[in-house]
């Protein structure tokens, strides 16, 4: 199969980077032939903001460019990853027009929430889940905290919901948990046409000893990571194990300051993937205190597939991921001591560590393999070729 790839890359990379690269090198070991199509977002501080605005709507360079492409390189099925600002709703037309069927893999909560995380002010929000202008995220400024950007992000959602994009345009969605299938079915998309399809490992890391004696924290310094609820649970529990922080972000200042004044926490700063690996493979358990519905985080795959057990908050999609004492621990998000609680009464885990690491490790053997992902990927294409000719 010929498969053009399209992916707008952010200014900091992230998960959905490395999920483009891993099924690239999957579908190109199993014989496809996958063409690139990719911008970056580095160009856009160059930008006017009507430019950009502009673009973020409607970019009609990204519109010829598809339909060249697919016509040069005889393209059979378009995989689109995320679109914004540059390539824009353009690349589904473009599409639609050489009459090629897309994908589209919703790696985020973007068509429902301008700011793509349904967080603001500490807690989830879903004010703007079934408007078709998402007022509330104008109001409140809910993309990068402008007033302008967030309009400008609304106005192209509404502006491709009125024109039938995202209903008449894309032949299959792809959801990464059932929590986000849900999600997307309750805010408007069309139920048949969203499969589910996880994220998975390019490379098994195979399983640690798990005998490091310390939990881990590994992720963006933000506040919607759980970062303080973190920090603020060590500093209650004398008793709690070692606490090593990996990563940078916004709240690094904040972190390194705190962890400075708790005795069992160190801040590790930002580390690259191999030591991630290590330190995953020796830690007892990670530790992913997130606040918001997340999509399907790459270091919770780790982890599984490392044998470490994960202790999360049981929302959203960490719901779908983590099985509550087979695979790890799963604490009730409303509960503001679950943290702290679990840590000082964490006997039961102790006791049941060989297990959980066990679990972990078969969880990630079922679910989140090349191979078993390569068989779902191509089913998906199947049905998405199967429609190409009942939308338009």
């Amino acid at each position: 199969m010929r498969i053009l790839q399209v992916h707008n890359f952010y200014q900091q990379a992230g998960g959905e980077d490395r999920v483009v690269a891993a099924e690239q090198a999957l579908l190109s070991a199993h014989g496809h032939t996958v063409i690139q199509f990719t911008l970056r977002n580095d160009s856009v501080d160059l930008m006017s903001p009507l430019e950009l605005a502009g673009k973020t709507v409607w970019n009609q360079v990204t519109y010829r460019n598809i339909r060249h492409l697919i016509e040069r390189e005889r393209v059979e099925l378009v995989h689109v990853h995320n679109t914004l600002p540059l390539v824009s709703p353009a690349v589904y037309w473009a599409s639609a027009a050489q009459r090629v069927p897309v994908v589209q893999t919703l790696h985020n909560y973007r068509q429902l929430c301008p700011a793509a995380t349904f967080y603001r002010q500490g807690q989830p929000c879903e004010l703007c889940l079934h408007k078709t202008l998402k007022l509330p995220a104008i109001t409140n400024r809910c993309y990068r905290g402008s007033l302008a950007a967030s309009t400008v992000l609304s106005a192209m959602l509404a502006a491709h919901h009125f024109c039938g994009t995202y209903q008449r345009k894309v032949n299959t969605y792809i959801a990464l948990t059932e929590f986000a299938r849900a999600k997307f079915c309750e805010g408007g998309l069309p139920a048949e046409r969203i499969k589910l399809k996880p994220n998975f490992l390019a490379e098994d890391p195979g399983v640690g000893p798990g005998t490091g004696g310390y939990a881990l924290f590994v992720g963006r310094l933000s506040e919607e990571k759980g970062v303080a609820t973190l920090l603020d649970a060590w500093s209650e529990c004398d008793q709690a194990p070692p606490l090593k922080i990996a990563g940078d972000g916004p709240m690094q200042s904040y972190v390194r300051e705190r962890a400075a004044a708790i005795a069992n926490v160190e801040y590790l700063g930002a580390c690259d993937h191999t030591r991630v690996i290590e330190l995953l493979k020796k830690a007892a358990f990670l530790v992913f205190p997130s606040r918001w519905y997340e999509g399907m985080p790459m270091v919770v795959l780790e982890a599984f597939a490392c044998g470490t057990p994960v202790v999360a908050f049981g929302i959203g999609s960490m719901n779908d991921l983590i099985l509550d004492g087979v695979n790890g621990i799963k604490l009730a998000y409303e509960n503001h001591y679950a943290l702290p609680e679990f840590l000082k009464n964490s006997g039961p885990f102790a006791k049941n560590v060989s297990h959980l690491r066990n679990g972990a490790r078969a969880h990630f053997e079922r679910n989140f393999t090349a191979a078993t992902n390569y068989e779902l990927l191509l089913n998906i294409y199947q049905q998405a070729l199967n429609l190409s000719g009942s939308i338009s």
